[in-house]
């Protein structure tokens, strides 16, 4: 029994263990579910390993008064494969990042200025809410609802981590009003009423 437990552990061990240093992605193919394809070694530079686009701040002229600057795989070539990446939030007064999930990872929020009411809603529905000043740390587990809500006066600024370097992103809000659903089956799954659908795919960018 022993042995067996010692072999399975060896296996486990060696099924996560990598089989090369790094695999930067080679941005002219496709990304699958799996990340991106492997640059040859020979094309690889440092500059490959550095990214510096999360020290300008986002522009937040935008509805959302928001911005969300990300350094994914597909900004960042040799975070794949390495399970994990990062992004630069801006939010003016009043600025907001809807209800979203990321399917593909979990989330660690750091705010570095101004404050920031942030919080998630469970798969049983309990809500867990904090207001973040400078410094706090938040976690958001992977796939489940949650927002990000200014509450300075001026831009308050986060840096969120992610546990995948494609976490993927749907905002719930753009998922109901700003594609083509039908805005009959919108009021019947929401309890919406059409006026005020049709409002808000004007707003979004919604048709039908």
């Amino acid at each position: 029994m022993f042995k067996l437990l010692f072999l399975l552990a060896i296996f486990i061990l060696g099924s996560n263990a990598a089989v090369q240093d790094f695999c930067v992605a080679d941005l002219k193919g496709p990304e699958s579910p799996a990340g991106y394809s492997c640059k040859s070694v020979a094309n690889v530079t440092v500059d490959d390993f550095v990214f510096s686009g999360l020290s300008a701040a986002g522009n937040t002229a935008s509805i959302i008064k928001a911005a969300v600057t990300p350094a994914f795989a597909a900004q960042f070539p040799g975070l794949n494969g390495l399970g994990l990446s990062a992004a630069r939030l801006d939010l003016a007064p009043g600025g907001v990042i809807p209800f979203h999930t990321h399917p593909g990872a979990s989330e660690v929020l750091l705010v570095v200025q101004g404050s920031i009411t942030a919080g998630f809603v469970s798969s049983a529905n309990a809500v867990y809410l904090k207001t973040l000043k400078k410094g706090d740390l938040m976690i958001f587990p992977q796939g489940l609802l949650h927002f990000q809500v200014s509450d300075a006066g001026y831009t308050s600024v986060g840096f969120v981590f992610f546990s995948s370097s494609s976490p993927g992103l749907q905002i719930t809000d753009f998922a109901l009003f700003a594609n083509d659903l039908p805005t009959k089956l919108v009021e019947a799954t929401t309890f919406l009423d059409e006026a005020t659908i049709k409002k808000l795919k004007g707003v979004l960018g919604g048709t039908n």
